[in-house]
């Protein structure tokens, strides 16, 4: 079932932006936001502060939004040619590449003065995580591995979020960074196992295409990965037995992803790639539960 949000009508003007930000399948936002949310909790000891907090939702959202925009406009002439995405707002004309340029500097404008209200260190790692954002889109002509580099472009809220909470990028903040490498890495491979025969024939470059027939195998040792991390982070923040087990019910749920690939099936891989929205939830209630009972 796809997560899709979509107050505007469809073919209007305002509907198509809508689309072509994303905002209609708000599961990319969800899927930033969870380690944007575990960092924030491990960073400020469970007591957030409300205005870091504030900054980076609505940063997430803003940036999210940017990222699909210059996205798109990268793939503008590779998406007509791709089942999934021939329906893009710039696929089909409905808004001009010009245009989508336009909207992505103001997305990043309106998130930089965002950044702006904070302290120096995270304004100078935000120019890092703009560039990320920028040229990620581009990869995927050049290399296998975008999927890794999407990761790092998602992971770099987290060592901000440091940043912004604590004024200091202590280990915990590159070892989370590191988890959201690697599990972006995960999903985004299931992601890109869809489109495999469509990128195949029209040239586009994933770790779907690389891994080839050890797709499932190294999906899953990227998983354990994940887990095994997290779980270095809790010992050394010392979470408990409430962390734990929100890291069980993720194994659990890794378990069920590695289920629905094993044929490989576009549809069952896209319900994967959906899933671990619930994987990131898991990890946060642990997170958050282990603080909230201590207080």
């Amino acid at each position: 079932m796809r997560l899709t949000l979509t107050p505007f009508r469809t073919g209007s003007r305002w509907g198509a932006y809508w689309r072509l930000m994303r905002f209609d399948r708000p599961i990319g936002i969800l899927l930033l936001l969870w380690p944007t949310l575990w960092a924030l909790w491990i960073a400020s000891g469970g007591r957030p502060d409300p205005h870091v907090a504030v900054v980076f939702v609505l940063g997430v959202v803003l940036m999210r939004a940017a990222g699909c925009t210059i996205n798109d406009y990268a793939d503008r002439r590779f998406d007509p040619h791709v089942r999934r995405t021939r329906m893009r707002p710039l696929a089909t004309g409905e808004i001009q590449p010009r245009e989508a340029l336009v909207l992505f500097v103001v997305l990043c404008l309106a998130a930089f003065a965002l950044v702006l209200t904070l302290n120096p260190l995270t304004i100078a790692l935000s120019f890092v995580g703009a560039f990320l954002a920028a040229t990620y889109p581009f990869v995927k002509r050049y290399s296998h591995l975008p999927q890794i580099y999407l990761g790092m472009a998602f992971g770099w809220a987290v060592p901000m979020v440091f940043a912004a909470q604590t004024e200091a990028l202590p280990r915990e903040a590159w070892l989370l960074f590191i988890v959201t490498v690697l599990w972006a890495t995960a999903y985004d491979t299931m992601y890109a196992m869809v489109d495999r025969e469509d990128d195949l024939k029209i040239g586009v470059k994933s770790t779907a295409i690389l891994f080839g027939d050890a797709d499932r195998l190294i999906i899953g040792i990227l998983q354990v990965m994940v887990l095994g991390v997290l779980a270095l982070v809790g010992w050394r923040v010392g979470l408990g037995g409430w962390f734990y087990g929100g890291l069980g019910l993720a194994a659990l749920l890794a378990v069920y992803q590695q289920y629905l690939i094993r044929r490989r099936e576009p549809r069952q891989c896209f319900r994967a790639f959906l899933n671990n929205n619930w994987f990131g939830a898991a990890v946060f209630a642990g997170i958050f539960l282990d603080y909230w009972t201590r207080s």
